[in-house]
């Protein structure tokens, strides 16, 4: 069963919640990165997000973009951060989602990035500016490796596109809270747990609810309504921080654990 999966049938079976950390591989470098996901683990994180940098993304605000470009500027590349997770992999089965933009897919060319996610360990892909219908061979060639392909909602969504994603989706079904850019204001919690429980009506998929979540009292909120409540902007601003920080990975860690405990 893919990670993914096998968690959140795990924490249902427990009357939990997910917890889902974003951070952007290679900022401020690769090897903090894998400092941060296995602290991440320890501090309570479920899954873990990884945004493969890109020079041009869509849905980034100004937070991500600036982690995009640090990460870029210390040589990241999407096969150097498969050979991190592939590290990570000897010492943690945390599942791992990569999002990227379709950009640097269609570079590495699909098929070769699903093998390489089967190689390396990552459970799941999310590609923003890719929508259902535009990604059947991707979705074909996942599905048959079990790796978990996740598509958006948003509160414009109509009823029928709402279907239509969810149907596609698989692992869980990623719920934008604001329409907008990531971090680009704060989630209205009551609106939120409306549209999630809307949702629900199309699916039994896990829904999960990111963008403009940064506090305890927001997490633990949209946490009553939701099957998972994904932090990353808010997360990537404390990295950016305590940039140059020797102690960088405990003092984000603290932060995140703040959120975890707020959603248990």
């Amino acid at each position: 069963m893919n990670r993914i999966d096998k968690k959140f049938r795990e924490l249902k079976s427990q009357g939990q919640k997910a917890f889902i950390a974003f951070i952007t591989a290679g900022d401020p470098d690769l090897k903090t990165t894998e400092a941060l996901v296995l602290a991440f683990e320890k501090a309570g994180v479920d899954i873990i997000e990884l945004g493969i940098p890109f020079s041009d993304p869509l849905a980034d605000g100004p937070v991500i973009q600036a982690s995009f470009l640090r990460a870029l500027n210390k040589g990241t590349t999407l096969k150097k951060i498969l050979e991190m997770v592939k590290r990570i992999r000897q010492k943690s089965s945390i599942p791992i989602a990569l999002m990227t933009s379709y950009n640097p897919v269609l570079r590495f060319t699909e098929e070769k990035l699903v093998r390489a996610c089967v190689d390396s360990g990552v459970d799941g892909l999310i590609i923003p500016d890719l929508p259902p219908e535009e990604a059947q061979i991707l979705h074909c060639l996942a599905q048959h490796h079990d790796i978990a392909t996740i598509f958006f909602v948003a509160p414009t969504t109509e009823d029928g596109r709402i279907w239509a994603n969810t149907k596609a989706s698989r692992g869980f079904v990623y719920y934008v809270s604001v329409t907008g850019i990531t971090g680009s204001t704060q989630a209205i919690a009551r609106t939120v747990v409306k549209k999630v429980e809307h949702i629900k009506l199309f699916t039994d998929k896990p829904v999960c609810v990111g963008f403009g979540i940064s506090t305890p009292e927001q997490v633990k909120e949209i946490g009553r309504a939701a099957d998972g409540v994904i932090v990353g902007s808010a997360i990537v601003k404390a990295i950016e921080k305590n940039k140059g920080n020797r102690n960088l990975v405990p003092a984000v860690s603290r932060y995140v654990s703040t959120l975890v405990k707020a959603l248990r």
